[in-house]
């Protein structure tokens, strides 16, 4: 609705998880920095953690850009499966055939599969996004997965991506096998209020704002989006996107912390 009043290209905030849209902080980029390390590595399991909202499942969609074409990759964005739904999942977003199978027929292909783009020089990343939603069996089926290895190194990594619960239940006993066997961890904390300025202009900027564009979020309103977002991606894109169609009702290309504040307001009524 606004688009055309501030002269964007695309819409800057946005909820779904768009990798031209990620702001590598810090934080973010020592994030991506370890996934690559333990995959390129061959660590087999990599873990990584953070708040509601602090962009996880874009690092994600980021990693898997960054990877290119020698790696074969599976995401899995639902986990809330049984141990053997599961592995067909894995076996489907493999592009492998899942059907008339049983949970040993699914580990013989995918344990041939594996082999065969191993003889040919490539890799397979599995990424398993909100894992904290995993039942103790279906992490413990993924543990045995690890077991797929050649003499010299695993045939699959394994990145855990969850929210911070999920350090809790990997300490569990019962998946002590499990947790010995994550090499590499990363935490993802929330932006600073720098970060958080800088995060708000890059989004306009891909959005298609030029240096010229009248669209601007000024000192107030960036102090204003902090207060209330705490630095979490999620909760900035969504004030953003609120302050922005507040901007297009008060025909005004000035958003200052007044229009921030009818945002939040707003989305506080909405729940």
């Amino acid at each position: 609705m606004y688009k055309d009043y501030f002269q964007l290209k695309g819409e800057p905030f946005n909820l779904t998880p768009d990798p031209r849209y990620l702001y590598l902080t810090s934080q973010h980029r020592e994030a991506l920095d370890h996934l690559l390390y333990g995959i390129t590595q061959r660590k087999g399991f990599v873990r990584l953690t953070g708040e509601v909202g602090t962009g996880k499942t874009t690092l994600c969609r980021a990693l898997l850009a960054e990877l290119g074409p020698r790696y074969h990759t599976a995401l899995i964005l639902n986990p809330t499966l049984s141990p053997s739904q599961l592995l067909r999942a894995i076996v489907e977003e493999f592009g492998l055939d899942a059907r008339g199978g049983d949970r040993l027929t699914y580990l013989r292909r995918l344990n041939e599969f594996l082999l065969e783009i191993n003889s040919r020089g490539r890799d397979a990343v599995l990424i398993i996004d909100e894992a904290q939603d995993m039942s103790i069996a279906a992490l413990e089926m993924v543990r045995l997965l690890s077991n797929l290895e050649t003499e010299c190194h695993k045939l699959l990594q394994i990145v855990l991506v969850g929210q911070e619960e999920l350090r809790d239940i990997l300490a569990a006993p019962a998946l002590r096998q499990l947790a010995q066997r994550i090499m590499v961890c990363y935490h993802l904390g929330r932006m600073d209020a720098h970060e958080t300025e800088q995060y708000l202009h890059h989004r306009l900027r891909v959005a298609g704002a030029a240096s010229e564009s009248p669209v601007q979020f000024d000192r107030s309103a960036v102090r204003e989006v902090y207060r209330y977002s705490r630095g979490t991606p999620r909760l900035i894109n969504a004030i953003g996107d609120k302050a922005l169609l507040a901007g297009f009702v008060h025909q005004t290309n000035h958003i200052d912390r007044r229009l921030v504040r009818l945002a939040v307001g707003e989305l506080k009524e909405a729940g």
